[in-house]
C-alpha cells in the first residue's frame, strides 16, 4: 500500500513529490493520494506536492519544511547537485550582511527562464537560471562568482575583515580556483573587480 510506503520513507514536514512514489498507474497513484488526503492522512501543498498530516507540540497543523522542499526540487534532486543558495541570503548566511532576506534565491538546473518567481505555502522563491550547468565539480565555483557579483552591493564589512571572511568562505566551501578562472568570463566585470578588492588576487593568478 503507498500510504506504508511513504509511513517508511518520509518525515514528518518532508516534501512528497508524486513523481518519486512507485507506482503501476499515475491514475491509480493519484487516486490513492486523494484518498488518503480527504482522510487527513496527507496534505496536499499543490498539484504533485504532498507532505504528512501531522501535529506541532504546540498543537497546531504541522507545515512542509520549506527549507527541505528547496533541498529537494532545487539543490540535490535524487542525490545529484544540481542547485545552490545565492543572492542576498547567501550573503547573510556567511555574514556578509545583517540584511535579512524576505525570501529564498536559488540558482537551479531545474531553471527554465532567466528568473522565475514563486510562492510556496507564504513562502517567496526566486529561482535563477545558471551562466552554466551546475555540477558538483563547479557548483562551489559558480556560488563563489555569484557572491562575488553582489559583494559590493550587500557587503556591510571593512576592508581588512572582508578579506578575511572571504578567506574562510573560499576555505569553509573549498572553492577551486582553477574552476573560478574557467567560469569567470561568463560574470560581468566587476565580478573580476570585487575578486582584486577583496584581496583574492592571489588565488586567481
Amino acid at each position: 500500500m503507498i500510504y506504508d510506503y511513504i509511513i517508511k520513507n518520509y518525515k514528518s514536514g518532508d516534501p512528497i513529490f508524486l513523481n518519486d512514489l512507485p507506482y503501476e498507474s499515475k491514475d491509480y497513484l493519484r487516486q490513492q493520494m486523494k484518498r488518503l488526503t480527504d482522510e487527513g492522512k496527507l496534505e496536499r501543498l499543490y498539484n504533485g506536492i504532498y507532505y504528512l498530516s501531522y501535529s506541532t507540540i504546540l498543537g497546531t497543523k504541522g507545515k512542509m519544511s520549506i527549507d527541505r522542499y528547496i533541498d529537494k526540487k532545487y539543490l540535490n534532486a535524487s542525490g545529484n547537485t544540481i542547485g545552490y543558495i545565492t543572492g542576498l541570503q547567501l550573503a547573510n548566511m556567511y555574514g556578509f550582511t545583517s540584511q535579512n532576506p524576505s525570501c529564498y534565491e536559488i540558482c537551479s538546473n531545474e531553471a527554465t527562464t532567466k528568473q522565475r518567481k514563486q510562492n510556496i505555502d507564504g513562502n517567496t522563491i526566486i529561482v535563477y537560471q545558471p551562466t552554466t550547468k551546475i555540477t558538483e565539480k563547479n557548483k562551489s565555483a559558480l556560488q563563489f562568482l555569484d557572491l562575488m557579483s553582489v559583494i559590493d552591493k550587500y557587503s556591510e564589512l571593512e576592508k581588512e575583515e572582508l578579506t578575511k571572511k572571504l578567506r574562510n568562505y573560499v576555505e569553509k566551501n573549498k572553492v577551486d580556483f582553477k574552476q573560478v578562472k574557467k567560469f569567470l568570463p561568463l560574470y560581468p566585470d566587476k565580478v573580476y573587480r570585487n575578486i582584486y578588492e577583496g584581496g583574492l588576487m592571489n588565488e586567481l593568478v
